[in-house]
């Protein structure tokens, strides 16, 4: 149903539907219904699945359980209430449940007020934050709507009198079921609803979920409901008006020196936060939001309008107490400011919001929404965003985001397919509640969106697996199940570990960095260390180091002064560029280029961005003259179907094949990975890799004569994956998710006996498997290791489909070059490199060097480019 729909049902309709009290109240408070609660209501009272998607601040929660509340009241007052859980609502976030409990409690407070003889319904929360005593106590006196995770229930399910209580269940909700979705929580969720549905609720359960700005819809709400049921979409995603801008922090961006460009970025910000009550600022990475909130301190301390303890840094490294109440704050309106990374685009409540700025692109449609509807929080509220651009890739990038997102054009949500892991964990847990006839079980996982191409062999591995059946030397895994009569039975202890093991969101270790001399260098993340491979140079202390190799949970490295890095240190934090975006943005340089191409004035090209894209005519400017640079050097701008190869070879007398092809970073590793796999065995020679949403760089140790236009076509789309299945079986992100797969599998035990295991330990351990496991044919945890990196982290399947395009002649390749000048979509493909050995101002005035080379090369060539700026600008 969607929005203009959703206005067809009255007010009326909908109070007649609820008790007296419920509609009295109702009308007192809100006077009418927001268009998701005006579709959701009346289908939740039918007991239809429903999905409902729409922006913060549109009513989505009472959508949800008014319905419910009232259903609940109305069994009160009939005498039909018992003492049991009739609603379970699981969220993400422990932080959401709180928040949801303040949420019902409220109206039900207010509604007590109202008619003090309203049955009094019992709201109660169940997370790993929950002590004995309180569990205790829910047994004897349960909630009538429970609050929990995704964890929380998993655990809720096998314990054998808790679970009692849930058999009488009537509602599930699912909050940010998006945010699941694309996750192996997700996965695990939609296992133990199967399993739930299945083998403890006496009645079919009503399934509702809660979703921000996602696409396609259509299987989200197939993620909710499972196989073979009926749901109905509420789609009020566009309902609230939204004001999204992109803002170019000076008129020139390639001239501006890195001091004229922060001036301007902070000369915005602070005339916007002057603007309005409270301004949420988003940052792409946690140490971005720490320097910006550190900055604007600064600045409320100079210019003295404001007191610097109105500004607030929120990320997911703070501890939870400092997050806590800086939410809190928010919520009362006590702060001018607040800095976040990716950690406030979660639906907390966190009051009202005037304007949220973006520094730097989301990187994909759905973020974006979701950020900018954190602002006005009410369905009457615009959503008021802007978009600060930091360089001329940026600019493009943010301008096709906006346009999509005015366009409603949002990014399709990747959901892992048949986790083997997670998998693992569902056989246990069904075990434990009851011993399962094993082709039972198969119908009643396969049911579960996640699993519903699950073949009965891979099933089969995983059940083969914990009973014990793989035999691993001395390094024996012990089983947790056991096979009798074709009925799955859980071993002695197997309760315990599930309690203590369960759940899907792997430990990250902070990883100390040694030199080969054992002397301490500092620590890095875990996510950091995943993407080094041997030769990899990183900062680290203001230091650079090459990454030799992994012993355990200890880095081993040597010093590399002077050498460029190769890595940057916050490159794993980096959000990647959404695919459909990538391909929209390639699209939009292709028309340009056209447009170039057929001698349009630039004036006239310049009025068209401007007009059709809502930005200021110097950005305009900015993107016609990139793209006509580009145009002019290479002869041609790769787009959505040209992949340009420019061979370039540098000043340490490398060659350098600079792949132009924007699918996104996840496309991209993954092809990236398959073509230096083919150079490599062609030449017999280690090359580098740098990878970004725009291309990546394949790097020769010298100058080497090599056919690069054919590379393309020597891979063949039905051997890639096995390929890249070979390619990170040595690799350093191998070694580490294979520890995590081995943990959700049960396979190492993060904690046993109560007691949690060493980290170190536990990667130890599990590089020893996995040695032995690689000798295994399909061992399943193994197996799922490869699919997570190269269908989760990356995307093959897109990697794959772009060689096939290239291969039938869909999308095109062109090699131009060999150059000893980068031209300027290359610029910031290198600049990558050096992002951390650099500051930010000398990165500046090497992307200004590097484009007056493209100057001089041109003006070579005879073309002045400096005349493109002013004839854009007549």
């Amino acid at each position: 149903m969607e929005a203009q729909a959703l206005n067809s049902i009255s007010d009326e309709e909908i109070f007649k539907l609820l008790t007296p009290q419920v509609a009295k109240w109702f009308k007192e408070k809100y006077k009418t219904f927001t268009p998701p609660q005006r579709g959701a209501i009346p289908l939740i009272k039918q007991g239809v699945n429903v999905l409902v998607s729409s922006p913060t601040g549109s009513g989505k929660t009472l959508a949800a359980f008014l319905g419910i509340l009232d259903t609940l009241i109305q069994m009160g007052y009939e005498g039909k209430l018992q003492n049991e859980i009739y609603a379970i609502y699981i969220s993400p976030l422990r932080a959401l449940n709180n928040d949801m409990q303040r949420n019902l409690l409220e109206p039900l407070s207010e509604l007590s007020a109202l008619f003090p003889d309203l049955p009094k319904i019992k709201v109660g929360i169940r997370t790993s934050d929950t002590t004995s005593y309180q569990k205790q106590k829910m047994l004897r006196d349960p909630p009538h709507i429970l609050i929990t995770t995704p964890e929380s229930f998993g655990i809720s399910l096998v314990s054998p009198k808790f679970r009692e209580k849930l058999a009488n269940v009537k509602w599930v909700i699912i909050d940010e079921i998006h945010e699941l979705a694309n996750s192996k929580r997700g996965a695990y969720l939609s296992g133990l609803l199967e399993i739930y549905q299945n083998l403890i609720a006496r009645n079919e359960v009503t399934r509702i979920g809660l979703s921000a700005t996602v696409s396609p819809l259509e299987e989200i709400a197939k993620f909710l409901v499972g196989k073979n049921r009926k749901y109905e979409i509420i789609d009020a995603r566009f309902v609230k008006p939204a004001d999204i801008r992109v803002i170019s922090p000076v008129r020139d961006l390639v001239h501006a020196s890195e001091e004229e460009i922060s001036k301007g970025i902070y000369d915005f910000l602070m005339s916007e936060i002057k603007k309005y009550k409270t301004t949420l600022i988003f940052t792409n990475t946690r140490s971005a939001a720490e320097r910006v909130s550190y900055k604007l301190r600064k600045l409320f301390e100079v210019e003295k309008v404001f007191d610097s303890d109105l500004v607030a840094a929120h990320h997911s490294s703070l501890s939870r107490d400092v997050r806590l109440d800086v939410e809190e704050k928010l919520k009362r309106g006590q702060l001018k400011v607040v800095v976040s990374s990716t950690s406030l685009e979660l639906g907390i409540d966190i009051g009202y919001i005037d304007l949220v700025v973006l520094l730097s692109s989301p990187k994909s449609v759905s973020r974006l929404l979701q950020r900018i509807g954190r602002a006005g929080h009410h369905i009457r509220n615009i959503s008021r965003g802007r978009i600060v651009v930091v360089d001329r890739d940026d600019l493009v990038e943010c301008t096709i985001l906006a346009q999509l997102a005015r366009q409603r054009k949002i990014d399709s949500i990747h959901i892992p397919s048949s986790p083997l892991d997670v998998l693992a964990q569902l056989i246990l847990a069904s075990s434990l509640i009851s011993p399962i006839q094993v082709d039972r079980l198969y119908e009643i996982i396969t049911n579960s969106y996640n699993y519903s191409s699950l073949s009965k062999e891979e099933f089969m591995n995983v059940i083969n697996y914990l009973s014990g059946g793989y035999e691993l030397d001395e390094n024996r895994v012990y089983a947790k199940i056991r096979i009798k009569d074709n009925s799955i039975y859980p071993k002695s202890g197997a309760r315990m570990i599930y309690f203590l093991n369960s759940g899907t969101i792997p430990d990250e270790a902070n990883i100390p960095v040694k030199t080969e001399s054992g002397k301490y260098v500092g620590n890095l993340e875990e996510e950091f260390v995943e993407i080094l491979t041997p030769g990899d140079i990183f900062v680290l202390a203001g230091k650079t180091y090459e990454f030799i190799r992994s012993e355990g949970n200890i880095v081993i490295v040597r010093d590399a002064e002077g050498q460029r890095p190769t890595v940057p240190s916050w490159f794993s934090e980096m959000l990647p560029l959404a695919f459909d975006s990538a391909i929209e943005i390639g699209e939009f340089r292709g028309k340009i280029a056209r447009y170039i191409s057929e001698n349009r004035s630039p004036k006239q090209i310049v009025e068209e961005i401007s007009k059709e894209y809502e930005i200021s005519r110097s950005a305009a400017k900015s993107i016609y003259t990139y793209i006509y640079e580009q145009y002019m050097f290479m002869g041609v701008v790769p787009s959505n179907n040209l992949i340009v190869i420019e061979v370039y070879d540098d000043e340490e007398g490398r060659r350098n094949f600079i792949f132009h092809a924007l699918y996104g970073r996840r496309t991209l590793d993954a092809l990236s990975r398959a073509i230096a796999y083919i150079i490599s065995n062609d030449l017999k020679t280690d090359l580098r890799i740098a990878v970004t949403d725009n291309g990546f760089i394949i790097t020769l140790p010298n100058v080497v004569n090599y056919d690069i236009s054919s590379v393309l076509h020597k891979l063949n789309p039905e051997e890639m994956y096995d390929i890249l299945s070979k390619v990170i079986i040595r690799t350093e992100m191998l070694k580490r998710r294979f520890r995590h797969c081995a943990e959700r599998s049960f396979m190492i035990l993060k904690r046993y006996k109560g007691r949690e295991t060493n980290i170190d330990r536990r990667q130890l351990n599990s590089e020893v498997l996995l040695s032995v496991v690689r000798e295994l044919e399909g061992f399943p945890v193994l197996k799922e290791t490869i699919r997570e990196i190269l269908e989760d982290y990356m995307d093959i399947r897109k990697a794959i489909d772009i060689v096939s395009k290239v291969k039938s002649g869909e999308i095109g390749v062109k090699v131009v070059g060999p150059f000893n000048v980068p031209s300027p979509f290359a610029h910031n493909i290198l600049i990558k490199e050096y992002s951390d050995v650099v500051l930010a101002e000398d990165k500046r005035e090497l992307l200004k060097k590097l484009h007056e080379k493209v100057v001089e090369f041109l003006r070579n060539k005879g073309i002045d480019v400096e005349l493109q700026y002013t004839e854009s600008s007549e």
